[in-house]
């Protein structure tokens, strides 16, 4: 039995064989003709013109095929002319403390700068509203203090901000980037020209922020907002292992931070230099066309005036400390802060000054006096210095306390003139004693109970 099932799969190899399908001849397609064309224009446009482009030219030379089919042409040509063209790149190996890309990316408005140490990975993003090159250089200073060092060489992309011209190639640095890269003692690199790829480690850095951490929390109420959850994010992402290094960026941050270059003692001034002003002696200072208040204690001194994230910054000239925060104003306006002042404004008091003995003995009596002497003024009593005088006739009639209650009960009902005061007095105590209107009596109505009796409504009233 096992001989014939032998037999059987060397049959079944056998026939196998001889049932083997012919080889088919290469058949010829339409677009045939037309391939060194296609080849040609490849070859010019570096492999990048369409066939949507590319079919115009062709039927101006013939071809009446289908767009389909053209199109599978221009592919073939493309693959063809990739095997040799390939740029053949070389993947970068990195040493600690070499190198740091930088870049800028942009979306719905909002600026976010990125940073990246090659070697460690260790993400550094933060937000603001536009790219210039203060912005710039601050951001690559407080990534430099996060870091705890300045690596060798800083990679950036040909930026406007940071690059005053091209010559041969050659990117030259402007002179504020030159003295900051001097200052922190590190040398500016620049990628080549249209080539994002000399500096991918930072381009898909830019592409991470913009995906793990603007789409889910945007939008964002201002850049301080932004600030902090772009902190909190870089401190989630750099304490959990990277899968192109194997490793935490944190881990490797602190074993490269050893090879970077100290920081200097001081961060430099960055940008225009600040403006100076003096404080006058209403304790202002003048920015803009418009005045912002700043302490007593500041008055006659030099200050200088900033703007930074939207707000108004005064800070001592000698020492750097801030002293006042304002949000600015409009040209002409006036930004007051009550802390400078000792406290809110108190409304403005006229008092009472004596000069004649008249005056003096009637405002003796107290601050009711003050009181009726300034509401009689008010009113417009021209005779009120001789009715100083009958008052000092009624105190000595009537003495003291009760010339002092009819004074009270003369400003209670606005009384102004000195016979006023004398019918006050002849009243006496017979004088109603208004009093302030108390609550609000609310009764109860009472109700009569109904009921049905053969069909007809009869009430508590007719029962009776």
């Amino acid at each position: 039995m096992r001989d014939d099932a032998q037999d059987g799969a060397t049959h079944h190899r056998a026939a196998g064989g001889r049932g083997k399908a012919p080889s088919r001849r290469p058949r010829s397609r339409n677009y045939d003709s037309f391939a060194g064309l296609v080849a040609e224009k490849v070859e010019a446009t570096s492999g990048k013109i369409s066939a949507k482009r590319l079919l115009p030219v062709a039927r101006a030379a013939g071809y009446e095929g289908s767009a389909r089919d053209f199109r599978r042409l221009v592919s073939e040509a493309k693959k063809t002319w990739r095997r040799g063209h390939h740029r053949g790149r070389r993947p970068a190996v990195w040493t600690p403390g070499e190198m740091l890309a930088i870049d800028w990316g942009s979306t719905g408005g909002l600026h976010v700068f990125c940073a990246v140490p090659a070697w460690s990975w260790v993400r550094f993003v933060r937000f603001a509203d536009n790219e210039r090159a203060e912005t710039t250089l601050a951001m690559l200073a407080e990534c430099f203090e996060t870091l705890g060092g300045v690596p060798k060489v800083v990679l950036a992309d040909r930026r406007g901000c940071l690059k005053g011209g091209v010559v041969a190639n050659k990117v030259i640095p402007t002179a504020d980037y030159v003295r900051f890269a001097t200052h922190y003692r590190f040398r500016p690199d620049w990628c080549e020209a249209a080539d994002p790829e000399s500096k991918g480690i930072v381009e898909n850095l830019v592409g991470y922020a913009k995906r793990d951490l603007i789409v889910p929390n945007a939008p964002f109420e201002d850049l301080t907002v932004a600030n902090i959850a772009a902190r909190q994010w870089c401190t989630e992402v750099n304490i959990v292992p990277h899968s192109e290094i194997a490793a935490v960026p944190a881990d490797r941050l602190e074993a490269e931070r050893d090879l970077l270059t100290a920081l200097p003692s001081l961060r430099p001034t960055i940008g225009k230099p600040p403006i100076t002003r003096k404080v006058d002696r209403l304790s202002y200072v003048r920015f803009g066309s418009a005045r912002y208040s700043v302490p007593n204690a500041l008055i006659d001194t030099m200050v200088t005036v900033m703007e930074s994230a939207g707000r108004l910054l005064v800070a001592v000239l000698t020492t750097g400390e801030v002293v006042a925060d304002h949000t600015p104003v409009a040209p002409g306006e006036t930004a007051v802060l009550d802390e400078h002042y000792g406290g809110p404004r108190a409304a403005p008091r006229r008092a009472a000054r004596a000069k004649t003995a008249e005056e003096k003995a009637f405002l003796g009596l107290g601050p009711i006096a003050e009181t009726w002497l300034t509401g009689s003024a008010s009113s417009g009593n021209t005779r009120l210095a001789g009715d100083l005088a009958e008052l000092a006739a009624l105190r000595a009639a009537h003495g003291e306390p009760a010339l002092l209650a009819a004074l009270e009960r003369a400003v209670m009902f606005r009384r102004w003139r000195a016979e006023d005061v004398r019918s006050i007095l002849a009243t006496g105590a017979g004088a109603p004693q208004p009093r302030p209107a108390g609550d609000a009596l609310v009764l109860e109505p009472s109700t009569t109970s109904t009921r049905h009796e053969l069909g007809e409504v009869v009430t508590g009233q007719e029962c009776r």
